[in-house]
């Protein structure tokens, strides 16, 4: 419902701005240029992948385990077999270690051989909720159409 709200606010806003733009021909202003509309992502950093904000936390999520899980191996000689088991490690608090729900995605944890697959899955895959797959090299892929998988193409 609120994206429908958000959705039908932009098109009124994108109806609205020619006809602003013809009533106010001629005139000056200084007033400040209207700044983007609210639900255009916003990058956190130079070469942010993420194409929303739901993303960001999403990978934010995948970079503070993958962290969590170099650091405890480099502590035990070996990979975590559970997220609860990284609890404390790094930035990964109990509370992050324990739900398996984290907002617009849910979280999938599997021990290998002699690894771990960390896996985001969005509760609504579309054009801004990718799903998201990293092993223990750290890489993370992603993929628009599909549960994200090894074969994945790179998140950049």
């Amino acid at each position: 419902m609120i994206e429908w709200i958000g959705r039908a606010l932009l098109a009124a806003i994108i109806l609205a701005v020619p006809a602003l733009a013809q009533s106010t021909e001629g005139q000056t202003s200084s007033a400040p240029a209207p700044a983007a509309p609210s639900g255009t992502y916003q990058p956190k950093f130079k070469g942010d992948p993420a194409r929303s904000e739901s993303e960001a936390q999403a990978l934010a999520y995948m970079r503070v385990v993958l962290r969590a899980q170099k650091e405890y191996k480099k502590r035990h000689d070996k990979f975590a077999p559970s997220l609860p088991a990284l609890a404390g490690t790094g930035s990964l608090t109990k509370r992050m270690a324990n739900t398996t729900d984290r907002g617009d995605y849910k979280v999938g944890f599997k021990t290998q051989k002699d690894g771990f697959m960390l896996i985001m899955t969005p509760k609504q895959m579309d054009e801004q909720h990718r799903s998201f797959y990293a092993e223990d090299d750290g890489v993370i892929r992603g993929d628009d159409q599909k549960p994200a998988d090894e074969n994945s193409p790179k998140v950049k």
